[in-house]
């Protein structure tokens, strides 16, 4: 981590940070609150913390210039910080944003036209710096192009002071190796929308980007698992094949893995990009009853999904690995493939077959 001048009006700063005091103490993140202000970060005490006040461009560089975060100079120190940039800041003092650059790079030769925030937003969830929020406390969840509340500042904050050495080493290897394959023009429009969402928070039952009632209880935007797969596949028809929306009929994850006979079902050697991976608590010895989690593979060994850290990109290693059910291959069973020739030019217009 380098170290950097940081620019801004110290008093000003000072001088918000005990004005509206709110009690921290009444916080979700108290015990991250704690932390923060124990390493002499955001506020002089808890007390004094006003956790759902914006966090400001002033206050964050400040405080991660504590970690030597290279040139901050903040002209609007008062200028609320939104959840995308706050998610930047925090992947670039872990120093990976190399890391986040060669994602979205990897998804831009793939031709999925990705975000400019897909790797940054992928990096950040895979070390934790965003909470999933319970289901009481959902209207508490943040889209990326809001302001950040201080409370998740300090909660990214305080995980960025627990992150060890060999966790960014670990994530820098995995991600040394992502790579995606050639895809056919079906593959693309699948991929480029369910990356289109990376970043999007965990709601449960969720399967909108934009606010929801589900059931009696207005939502957020955000995916669940199921939700997710059921957005990308079935809520929008693609206009080459608008038969796609069909194939998957049941909502939950153990629902769609039933859909398929055994005979059918994909092995984990066997994956190709646009698949819906399936997880269970017995593996693949695991019945669609045990199946509690799923997602769309990318290739090159990793996925997309809606998990605890909301909707990202990962490696299927870990628990992914070990839990790894089996897969169905929406593509061919709505009858979609390309010619041979045209699959290995990685274009082409899908034909039915």
């Amino acid at each position: 981590m380098r170290r950097a001048l940081v620019i801004v009006c110290v008093a000003a700063l000072t001088a918000a940070s005990v004005a509206g005091a709110q009690a921290g103490g009444r916080s979700w993140a108290k015990p991250q609150i704690t932390a923060v202000v124990s390493a002499g970060l955001l506020a002089t005490s808890v007390a004094e913390f006003r956790p759902d006040d914006p966090v400001t461009a002033g206050e964050l560089a400040i405080a991660l210039s504590a970690f030597g975060e290279a040139g901050a100079v903040v002209e609007d120190a008062d200028r609320p910080v939104s959840m995308r940039e706050l998610d930047a800041r925090l992947v670039a003092v872990a120093g990976l944003s190399r890391e986040a650059r060669a994602i979205r790079g990897a998804a831009l030769r793939a031709g999925l036209s990705p975000t400019p925030w897909l790797g940054t937003e992928t990096v950040a969830r895979l070390l934790g710096f965003r909470i999933n929020h319970p289901v009481a406390r959902e209207h508490l969840e943040r889209q990326l192009d809001e302001p950040a509340t201080r409370a998740e500042a300090a909660y990214s904050i305080a995980r960025l002071l627990s992150l060890r050495a060999d966790e960014v080493d670990a994530l820098r290897t995995a991600i040394a190796a992502f790579e995606l394959p050639e895809l056919d023009a079906a593959q693309q429009a699948v991929l480029r929308r369910a990356l289109r969402f990376v970043g999007s928070p965990y709601v449960w039952a969720g399967s909108s980007e934009r606010p929801q009632r589900i059931g009696t209880r207005m939502a957020p935007g955000g995916f669940d698992c199921s939700g997710f797969v059921w957005r990308v596949y079935k809520l929008q028809p693609f206009g080459f094949a608008p038969e796609l929306s069909s194939v998957l009929r049941g909502r939950t994850s153990y629902a769609m893995s039933g859909e398929v006979a055994p005979g059918a079902r994909i092995g984990r050697s066997d994956l190709e990009p646009g698949d819906v991976v399936f997880f269970g608590s017995a593996g693949p010895r695991s019945r669609p009853s045990q199946v509690g989690h799923m997602g769309l593979y990318v290739g090159g060994g990793w996925f997309v999904h809606s998990s605890s850290n909301g909707t990202t990109l990962q490696p299927l290693t870990g628990w992914y690995e070990r839990t790894f059910a089996w897969a169905r291959r929406p593509l061919a069973e709505a009858g979609i493939r390309l010619e041979p020739a045209e699959r290995a030019a990685g274009g082409g217009v899908p034909k039915r077959s």
